[in-house]
């Protein structure tokens, strides 16, 4: 008898109908794949879709993209490449962070509200320990349609900006900290226990997922305006 051919495996299964359902197509992740996966899965997404957005990629992992034949705009800070995502820009979020060493989320953030048509200013540097700083911008920010605020250590700053403003506040607890800070945990258990209203907190450094609620909530403002 001969050997039975053993039957395909099929690594990636892309939701192609996402953008139908929810507006924005399926975003890649780019951490923990093997790299013939990940190339295969941003392939089918672009072929489809003629755009594609990939969080948490290294510069190691996107130097093995170069050759897809995929203009791929790749920024290390926030660690994003994108391709296409040529949309009418709508809204305004402001995009906030504690200090210097929550940019990279930040920008996370930014890159991810830029892909989706989504406008946003940063208002970066602005924590409680010099809390003049957030004063210095606040008009700007209560000017916004949400606020997206980033903060390590105490996690402290969405409190204290949801007591201040008018907006829905999407907090994002950073891994930024000493020990006791357990790698974001104790920013975001600060978040979760908010005693200020209207906030809603994001997992440990996920700029993306904050950006999509974010824009969402702009989503639903701009659509019921129409």
């Amino acid at each position: 008898m001969g050997m039975k051919k053993k039957p395909e495996r099929i690594y990636s299964r892309p939701d192609l109908q996402r953008k139908k359902r929810r507006c924005f197509p399926e975003v890649v992740f780019g951490e923990g794949k093997e790299i013939a996966h990940l190339r295969e899965v941003v392939q089918k997404i672009y072929a489809e879709e003629k755009e594609v957005l990939i969080t948490r990629l290294s510069a190691d992992r996107f130097s093995a993209l170069h050759d897809m034949g995929i203009a791929l705009d790749y920024d290390p800070v926030s660690r994003t490449a994108m391709a296409g995502g040529k949309r009418d820009v709508v809204g305004e979020v402001a995009v906030i962070t504690a200090g210097t060493a929550d940019v990279a989320v930040a920008e996370e953030c930014m890159r991810t509200l830029a892909y989706f048509g989504i406008g946003a200013k940063s208002y970066y540097d602005v924590g409680v320990a010099g809390i003049h700083r957030l004063f210095d911008v606040l008009e700007a920010i209560r000017a916004a349609d949400c606020a997206v605020v980033c903060a390590g250590m105490d996690g402290a700053l969405p409190s204290v900006t949801a007591g201040l403003v008018d907006i829905p506040v999407i907090a994002v607890p950073t891994s930024v900290g000493y020990g006791a800070s357990f790698q974001g945990m104790a920013a975001l258990l600060s978040m979760l226990n908010s005693c200020a209203e209207g906030i809603a907190a994001v997992n440990i450094d996920n700029g993306f997922g904050a950006a999509y609620m974010a824009a969402q909530i702009v989503k639903a403002i701009y659509e019921k305006r129409k």
